[in-house]
């Protein structure tokens, strides 16, 4: 497969079950099988795709779902006011290495551009586990700027 074969669609709230799937593919690779059940990421899936400030694109060969990319808008101070942060970005993993995410993210800046946002962030996972993931955001031009940290509450 190339990316000429690919088609990026627009998240809408029919999308639920293509989104759901694939942020719990990406959370049990990264969890090790200690993720939410499907049934959770469905239900929050839904209430997220409600949100006005929530985006994705999902990518596709054919009619075959290939791939997600979700973006949240932000604002903040440091970055000049709003911007961008990819929550979620995933291929699946037979697919990967052929361009798909790389075209998910120009999909990404390019929406990021239609809503003049500053930048977009992304939090890469650990390293140096996930050092392929971390050297494929460099790669599309992002720059490291530390660790993200977070407290659930």
């Amino acid at each position: 497969m190339n990316t000429t074969s690919i088609s990026i669609k627009q998240v809408d709230i029919k999308h639920a079950d293509i989104v759901a799937g694939f942020v719990y593919d990406l959370i049990d690779e990264l969890a090790a099988g200690k993720g939410p059940s499907l049934g959770k990421i469905s239900n929050d899936t839904e209430a997220v795709l409600e949100n006005d400030h929530v985006f994705g694109f999902i990518s596709f060969e054919g009619t075959s779902p290939t791939g997600l990319i979700m973006l949240n808008e932000c604002a903040a101070i440091y970055a000049g006011g709003v911007f961008g942060e990819i929550s979620e970005l995933y291929v699946a993993p037979k697919l990967r290495s052929r361009g798909i995410a790389g075209a998910l993210i120009q999909e990404a800046i390019d929406f990021a551009r239609s809503r003049k946002w500053n930048r977009l962030e992304v939090g890469a996972p650990n390293q140096p586990e996930w050092k392929r993931t971390f050297d494929f955001y460099l790669r599309a031009g992002f720059d490291e700027v530390g660790p993200r940290l977070r407290k659930s509450l």
